[in-house]
């Protein structure tokens, strides 16, 4: 199987009924998670199992990005067997925020840890670029090829230079829109914005992600579609697109 499931969408906080930012890609029984926030190990785990997962890749280190990597900690960590250490890749600054909340189980038992970003490696079948982008903690945004597959995924930063080059000509790029309207944030992307880097870049598929709770999604689609010709869909959770 070859695509991408949306684990969780907003921003912040999540809505009753929703999660925060999670995405799981699946390559050819190869599977890799992109960020853990609140709420979505228990979506994930809907798909596969703790022990069934080959990498995972968390942007940076705000909870709604890194949070239940935690919960996969534990999972994996009393687990019988435990299992080999799982690759983790992360910006400077989450394992140990993840840390905090783990008083007797330490992350480097369950995950083998490789910082972002960096200049390129090989994750299983999959080549993982980065860069950082500009937020408000480092935050490296990442692009995921493999043949027949480019995906791009901005997490939740704002614009930045490097945008452009990790979503060139990429089948889906996924833009975290915190803002909507006329607002604007060098730290924050908004919907605007990511259909304007989307044309930039000449993606094929624009996924809208990071809402914030209670926000018009349509309005965000709408937004996206005034500066990009192509297909433009707002993430939810469950969803599950082709790759």
């Amino acid at each position: 199987m070859r695509g991408l499931t949306v684990l969780g969408t907003c921003g912040a906080w999540p809505e009753a009924g929703r999660a925060a930012s999670g995405f799981l890609l699946e390559y050819d029984g190869f599977r890799l998670v992109l960020d853990l926030g609140y709420g979505t190990l228990p979506r994930l785990l809907e798909h596969c199992g703790a022990g069934e997962l080959d990498a995972v890749v968390i942007t940076h280190e705000h909870p709604d990005h890194c949070a239940d990597l935690s919960a996969l900690c534990r999972a994996r960590y009393f687990a019988e067997p435990r299992g080999a250490r799982l690759p983790l890749y992360c910006t400077p600054g989450v394992v140990d925020r993840v840390q905090a909340m783990e008083p007797s189980e330490e992350l480097g038992e369950v995950f083998e840890v490789h910082r972002l970003p960096s200049d390129g490696c090989q994750v299983g079948p999959l080549r993982l670029e980065s860069a950082l982008l500009p937020h408000h903690v480092p935050h490296a945004g990442v692009r995921l090829t493999a043949p027949g597959l480019a995906v791009a995924y901005s997490g939740d930063a704002g614009p930045g230079e490097p945008l452009a080059e990790l979503a060139a000509d990429c089948d889906l790029f996924i833009a975290g829109v915190t803002l909507r309207g006329t607002d604007r944030d060098p730290l924050l992307l908004s919907a605007f914005e990511a259909g304007a880097w989307a044309a930039r870049a000449r993606a094929r598929r624009l996924l809208l992600t990071h809402f914030w709770p209670g926000a018009d999604r349509s309005g965000s689609v709408s937004e996206a579609g005034s500066g990009f010709a192509g297909e433009v869909v707002a993430a939810e959770e469950g969803m599950v697109l082709p790759c």
